[in-house]
């Protein structure tokens, strides 16, 4: 506030207001874990939203909307990169002892524990498939 930064101010009360909101309807604090997927939600809401607006051409609504992202982006942790994701798939159908496209539940529910939030599901779900197959 004190830097007059208006869009770090805003977009640090909306990520407030996601977790109070959170909390209520939780009905007690949320873990770190649940903090982490309310800012995820949010990244992922404000990411569509900037999209949105630049195919609709509206340039300045888009670039407010894809600061906010840049914002929520750094409190979360960072994601894994193309060859960690890669390794951890990996991992999650050896461990499972999957064989086949039959075995993508159990692979994606490995898959998504071992990245503990620093991947999303789209990718994870489109290695697992490759592999898969």
């Amino acid at each position: 506030m004190k830097e007059r930064d208006k869009a770090r101010v805003g977009a640090l009360r909306m990520l407030g207001a996601a977790l109070k909101n959170g909390e209520i309807e939780a009905g007690r604090p949320l873990t770190e874990d649940e903090e982490r997927v309310v800012l995820r939600r949010q990244l992922k809401q404000r990411e569509e939203s900037a999209e949105a607006f630049r195919r609709a051409g509206r340039k300045e609504q888009a670039a407010s909307e894809a600061a906010e992202a840049e914002i929520v982006r750094g409190y979360l942790p960072r994601p894994l990169s193309a060859d960690e994701l890669q390794k951890l798939v990996d991992a999650a159908i050896q461990e499972t002892g999957a064989t086949g496209m039959k075995d993508m539940g159990a692979v994606m529910g490995r898959a998504m524990s071992l990245a503990a939030g620093r991947a999303q599901g789209g990718e994870l779900a489109t290695l697992v498939r490759e592999r898969l197959q």
